[in-house]
């Protein structure tokens, strides 16, 4: 973060972008595809985020850390619980996101829709 100081501004979203396993850097290194936050007038930061697979990554491993073990070490009952949360976070809607799911759990890809046709079921009644 070289170049944007340590603007409460910056602090206060540093979690956020770190959660989204985005870049922050200073506004005028910001690229096309960035984006640049401003605070009272003032461009305070730039912002680049992942791409969509490296995304899908950063959120496996923060769902491990929160776990605090392997997602394939995980419970049926947990496991299912991790693919609910990532399809609600759009997970398999990235190209190969059954398979990187399922790589990560542990489990076959046909078990990975097994539970999301399940969570479907569940959320139709």
């Amino acid at each position: 973060m070289t170049g944007i100081g340590d603007e409460p501004f910056v602090t206060a979203v540093k979690p956020l972008v770190d959660a989204m396993g985005g870049e922050m850097l200073p506004p005028d290194q910001a690229g096309a595809d960035d984006v640049v936050l401003s605070w009272e007038g003032t461009d305070v930061v730039a912002v680049r985020l992942p791409q969509l697979a490296d995304s899908l990554d950063h959120i496996l491993a923060a769902l491990e850390r929160k776990q605090g073990k392997p997602l394939a070490d995980l419970d049926r009952k947990a496991k299912q619980e991790v693919v609910r949360i990532l399809e609600a976070r759009g997970a398999f809607s990235v190209r190969h996101g059954v398979e990187t799911v399922a790589g990560a759990l542990g489990v076959s890809r046909f078990t990975v829709y097994n539970y999301l046709n399940r969570e479907n079921a569940a959320k139709g009644q």
